[in-house]
């Protein structure tokens, strides 16, 4: 028998950081919920309990806001929550969170028109990278899957209406390739697909055993490399164990504002690159020619190398092996004799932050490290460039530098339509 979970009636008040509605529970707990939209009267499921808080999915819409809309796929809220939201509200909503993170966390004091952001018209098919998983339909045949979110359930799937038609279309191919060498699901773990704008694919397949294949899928004129990997089943993660098997490129290039930039399955790379593009010609109008740049976190170099065309010396340093490889072949290949590249985790290659350098910092979402923090603001560099796919720990980390810098440009950009993500860039200036 079934066990029915509770449900509680809730309104919402407003949409926050994160992308849930708030609301407020009669025992004075908040409530952050998914599947719902400020004004709404909902029914919600808690799936995660806190002493002073719960998140929880509206599971019934007693009062429908007038935003909201039919989401484009059923695993919308393990993707793209905000498939419910106009996307005509979107970037009201975003500029809203934004305003509210960086005043709260920042504790700066920004209006409405302080802050821009920027968007375009591809609101679906824009993601150049996808992780599917695997499970099992009713009919017993094997399918690409997601996570249901906050949970380690999956539900079959077709593909994403966030991935580019390339990614989706070489996904059903290995699907069938799968189902044709009769792969058990229990040795089945992951499939990563990357593609660029010239619509070429490379593709790996994460498998929890070492198992031999007669053939494998077939190169064509979208699919340019297949790799297969032994994955440990010590580790949900895609860990690449053991390259099995490979054919084709193992890279992909992208025309970045002039600069040819080489990049792996693995290797940080921005998902919406007319986005970015985008973004980094804004973060060209505050690098001055004269002062040199040093780009940490820099992945393959997509920030600093296409700044640095006109003889601009720029250090490019990142932890990641890969990424500091390519972006070596970069700088190479791109004829940036003045720039250069190493292997490092930031905190521990700070001699590059002084007064004479600008800094660019594209951080993950924990943000700057302290140690990181420390240097700033003991060196202090003329200026810092501070790109964000975290807005909660940019804003802290502006906070905890305004001691010496004070920000002078805000913007944002949605690089993840219809979904609660938001990409934020702030310059900070020696006072």
């Amino acid at each position: 028998m079934q066990i029915m979970k509770p449900t509680f009636r809730v309104t919402i008040e407003k949409l926050i950081f994160g992308g849930q509605g708030l609301a407020r529970l009669e025992d004075g707990r908040v409530a952050f919920v998914w599947n719902a939209l400020p004004g709404e009267e909902v029914d919600i499921e808690i799936i995660k309990k806190k002493d002073d808080y719960v998140e929880a999915i509206a599971k019934n819409i007693i009062k429908r806001a007038e935003e909201r809309v039919e989401p484009e796929e059923e695993s919308f809220l393990s993707t793209s929550p905000w498939q419910i939201l106009d996307p005509e509200k979107e970037d009201h909503w975003k500029k809203e969170i934004a305003m509210e993170t960086y005043n709260k966390i920042g504790d700066v004091s920004l209006q409405a028109d302080d802050i821009n952001i920027v968007s375009d018209d591809r609101k679906y098919g824009y993601r150049n990278k996808m992780g599917f998983s695997f499970t099992e339909k009713e009919d017993g045949t094997i399918s690409l899957a997601f996570f249901k979110r906050r949970s380690k359930d999956k539900f079959p799937v077709d593909g994403s209406v966030l991935a580019s038609k390339e990614i989706n279309d070489v996904a059903k191919d290995i699907l069938a390739w799968i189902h044709e060498k009769q792969i058990p699901l229990r040795s089945l773990k992951s499939l990563i697909i990357r593609s660029n704008m010239a619509g070429e694919v490379i593709a790996g397949l994460f498998i929890k055993d070492k198992l031999p294949f007669s053939d494998y899928p077939e190169l064509t004129n979208t699919l340019k490399g297949f790799t297969l990997y032994y994955s440990t089943h010590k580790s949900p993660a895609s860990v690449p164990t053991k390259l099995l098997y490979s054919n084709g490129v193992e890279e992909l290039t992208e025309d970045i504002l002039g600069v040819t930039a080489h990049y792996g399955l693995f290797s940080f790379f921005q998902i919406n690159q007319p986005l970015f593009n985008l973004a980094l010609k804004d973060i060209a109008a505050f690098v001055d020619p004269q002062i040199p740049l040093v780009d940490y976190y820099s992945g393959v170099g997509s920030i600093g190398l296409p700044l640095s065309q006109n003889g601009r010396n720029c250090v490019c340093i990142d932890s990641d092996k890969e990424a500091i490889a390519f972006a070596k072949k970069n700088i190479a290949e791109n004829n940036l004799d003045a720039c250069e590249a190493h292997c490092a985790p930031a905190e521990q290659l700070t001699k590059y932050i002084d007064k004479d350098h600008m800094i660019i910092v594209d951080p993950p979402r924990a943000g700057l490290h302290k140690d990181m923090i420390k240097t700033l603001l003991m060196r202090q560099p003329p200026r810092i460039i501070y790109l964000s796919c975290n807005l909660s720990t940019q804003a802290r980390d502006m906070r905890m530098l305004s001691e010496v810098y004070r920000p002078v440009f805000f913007k944002l950009y949605n690089f993840f339509p219809r979904t609660p993500h938001i990409e934020g860039l702030i310059v900070l200036e020696k006072v």
